[in-house]
């Protein structure tokens, strides 16, 4: 781990610990080598290290001056459960385990800050940087809240950053308001009684039940939700019979999913009205419905202020037009439950074009080495910008 004199970020180090982590990735709170490596870097930068928090969690603690404020900026460290199919020189090593969103990327980024900032030390205040275990639905930002992250490290602000394909990589997007949507699982079992498939009469059809619900969901967000607010409601699993058995109407049929929103109203909603479907349907059919909603991510939403202040260093940092008209994602991020305790503010940092098409949660995606520098800057700018 040798400094680069001419090189204030160790960029070429980076590279190489970017590509190493992406070689050897590990899913949500499995992260052992990774973070071990996170505090070996951190730790040799003269930095406070503290470990455990939601098992795996890293964070780190720069204080400098006698500045009263604290801020905490987020890398995530997980990675996927699916198969790397492009081939590379530093191609996953582990089965089905792929760094397919680019958490790699933003652990190096930040890394190469907090190294930056303990070398330069140019700021007043304390600093804490949060490397953060099982982003990806495993519920880590919850786990490092739980085991008191906030009560041991407080803040008054808090950052987080992803990459974004389709950005150039000198390119950032910061947006006040909803950023994410809360991503939250649903699960509805019909329990019918099978029955010979030649004599359905005999039985009460779950099967075609749960087809009459499939269809009828997709009206929740067509017809009773506001056309001002966006949702999502989606059936990704389904679960019934035995294909070895085609004569056969079974007696329950399993259907799962997702729901999407951007405000605790319009998540309220989502929750009862895929009730009142499944258990209309249910009667319908005289069959019965358990139905059953899981909260797992609240919302991401920008705080003003915080976003105001991401926003100067973004454009301090690219030199360039910063986009502030980015549109909100329906997809979800645990960095809510980080926004919920401080102001927070999320925001993105361009990937480059999607090569082949990969996007994130691709088998073909990779991060782009070339946001490194930029992603550092803007750590470390904001850093400065905020513990003057």
């Amino acid at each position: 781990m040798q400094s680069l004199s001419n090189d204030p970020f160790e960029l070429d180090a980076m590279i190489a610990l970017r590509r190493d982590l992406h070689a050897h990735p590990e899913l949500g709170f499995e992260e052992v080598r990774t973070s071990g490596l996170v505090a070996q870097w951190l730790s040799e930068a003269g930095i406070e290290i503290h470990r455990g928090l939601g098992k795996t969690g890293v964070v780190g603690t720069l204080r400098v001056g006698d500045g009263t404020r604290s801020i905490g900026l987020r890398a995530d460290m997980d990675a996927l459960a699916m198969p790397e199919l492009a081939e590379r020189p530093y191609k996953s090593q582990a089965s089905n385990t792929m760094h397919a969103c680019g958490h790699d990327g933003h652990t190096v980024m930040l890394l190469a800050a907090a190294r930056h900032l303990a070398r330069t030390r140019d700021f007043s205040g304390t600093v804490h940087f949060i490397f953060q275990p099982a982003e990806e639905g495993r519920g880590g930002a919850k786990a490092m809240v739980d085991d008191g992250l906030f009560t041991l490290f407080p803040m008054d602000a808090v950052y987080g950053l992803h990459n974004m394909p389709g950005l150039a990589p000198d390119e950032m997007a910061v947006v006040a308001g909803p950023q994410l949507a809360s991503s939250d699982s649903w699960e509805v079992i019909f329990r019918g009684v099978g029955t010979h498939g030649a004599k359905p009469h005999l039985g009460r059809d779950a099967v075609t039940a749960a087809g009459h619900f499939l269809a009828a969901i997709h009206t929740i967000v067509a017809r009773r939700v506001d056309p001002l607010q966006p949702a999502v409601v989606s059936a990704c699993a389904l679960s019934a019979g035995d294909f070895n058995a085609l004569n056969v109407i079974p007696d329950e049929v399993r259907i799962g999913g997702t729901a999407r929103a951007y405000t605790p109203a319009v998540r309220d909603q989502l929750e009862d009205e895929i009730g009142v479907v499944a258990r209309g349907i249910a009667a319908t059919f005289g069959i019965e419905a358990d139905y059953r909603f899981k909260r797992r991510i609240p919302p991401v939403v920008n705080d003003v202020t915080a976003t105001q202040a991401a926003l100067s260093a973004a454009q301090a940092v690219t030199g360039r037009p910063v986009v502030v008209d980015f549109p909100p994602s329906t997809a979800g991020d645990d960095f809510a439950f980080f926004g919920a305790e401080a102001a927070g503010a999320y925001v993105w940092l361009g990937n480059g074009p999607a090569v082949d098409g990969a996007l994130h949660h691709n088998s073909r995606y990779d991060f782009n080495d070339e946001a490194i520098i930029t992603g550092a800057r803007f750590w470390t700018a904001l850093v400065e910008q905020e513990l003057r």
